[in-house]
């Protein structure tokens, strides 16, 4: 009989971006999976390869308690009807609700992917701070299965998740990040003609989207002479986004080129030369790990995930955070220095190969679940 491995993730699209290729892998060990998620287009893809889908409603927003609740024993009942060998949780709220419905249901093994704290350790005053308060009360819960092991992107996370969770040293795992494809994310030479400097993400302010924006505008003003490509969109459900009043605003100014949400990141990445992501905090970004793959040069904060992301002055620059003329600055030396960016594309593509590459991140899930799979 088949182990039943079953994920629960926000977001169809991002389990096919982020943990596709550590269930492929699990499928090729005789796991049946299982993936439960809110509907969307993505769901399709997930089918296809073999999957048993499940619908979640889910809401990333999260403001009606009876419907959280709802959520919350909907998860519940999934899991006593899967009665799944290992449960893995992906992004924070199926962490939070996923893990206390473990604790009373028949769930063999549990693992927390804790990629990033979310918008809630971000903001500031009162509110956020009650907010942090009940999120830390829910780590605890969340966390307190004996079988259990979290898996962590950088050493900032896992130490503020263990410090406020009362969760065991001895079951935090460090991951960095949900690895690449270094067969599609290859490393050629830049192109010719103007620099372009891309930043993708979901065009969300704690992504530093704006400092992007008014570096963009800084060197400019100089008479710097570079093309500036925000890619990616705006996300309602979040707080943070940008409003597209801002993006037609940004569209009128005429400084930065925007190109809306592209799958084709790799070949968008080999036509740019400089790669900037001047995000507030992050778990570990696929994207710079993506560029580093591509072997282009990055301008990135100095924050946890991100400063865990390249090696500094190395494969890139660190700049401080909420600092859009720092951030001109560094893009400014990379955009006129050719041979710098080279050096630095290059140690970028070698860091891909030693610590990014997919199969690498794909063999440490899979022995996580063994070691859940040994503990009786």
């Amino acid at each position: 009989m088949s182990k039943i491995l079953l994920f629960i993730v926000n977001d169809p699209a991002f389990f096919l971006s982020h943990r596709l290729a550590v269930a492929k892998g699990a499928q090729t060990k005789g796991y049946k999976v299982h993936v439960a998620c809110m509907p969307g287009p993505a769901v399709a893809a997930i089918a296809a390869e073999g999957f048993e889908f499940h619908s979640l409603p889910l809401s990333r927003s999260g403001r009606n308690p009876l419907a959280e609740l709802g959520l919350m024993f909907t998860i519940w009942k999934l899991l006593w009807r899967l009665k799944p060998d290992i449960l893995h949780l992906v992004t924070i709220k199926p962490v939070l609700y996923g893990g206390v419905a473990a604790r009373f249901a028949p769930v063999k093994g549990v693992v927390t992917a804790i990629s990033g704290l979310g918008f809630v350790f971000l903001s500031r005053g009162l509110k956020a701070l009650v907010t942090r308060k009940v999120v830390s009360t829910f780590y605890r819960l969340a966390l307190g299965k004996r079988n259990l092991r979290s898996i962590f992107q950088n050493p900032d996370d896992r130490d503020l998740l263990l410090s406020m969770s009362g969760l065991n040293e001895s079951k935090a795992v460090m991951i960095r990040g949900s690895g690449v494809n270094l067969s599609l994310y290859t490393a050629i030479p830049e192109p010719e003609g103007l620099p372009v400097v891309c930043l993708a993400a979901r065009l969300l302010r704690d992504k530093g989207v704006e400092e992007f924006v008014e570096a963009a505008k800084i060197l400019a003003a100089r008479g710097v002479k570079a093309r500036f490509q925000l890619i990616g969109d705006i996300d309602p459900g979040n707080p943070a986004t940008v409003t597209r009043t801002q993006i037609d605003q940004w569209r009128e100014d005429g400084v930065i080129e925007l190109l809306g949400y592209r799958d084709d990141i790799a070949t968008l990445f080999a036509a740019a030369n400089i790669v900037t992501l001047p995000s507030y905090r992050e778990g570990l970004p696929k994207v710079l790990v993506e560029a580093a793959a591509c072997g282009r040069a990055v301008v990135t904060t100095d924050v946890p995930g991100c400063r865990d992301a390249i090696d500094p002055d190395i494969t890139g620059f660190l700049v401080p955070v909420r600092d859009a003329k720092a951030l001109a600055n560094q893009l400014q030396v990379l955009i006129e220095d050719p041979a710098l960016r080279s050096r630095m594309g290059m140690a970028g593509r070698e860091l891909a190969l030693r610590a990014f590459s997919i199969e690498k991140i794909v063999e440490q899930h899979l022995d996580v679940y063994g070691q859940l799979e040994r503990i009786v």
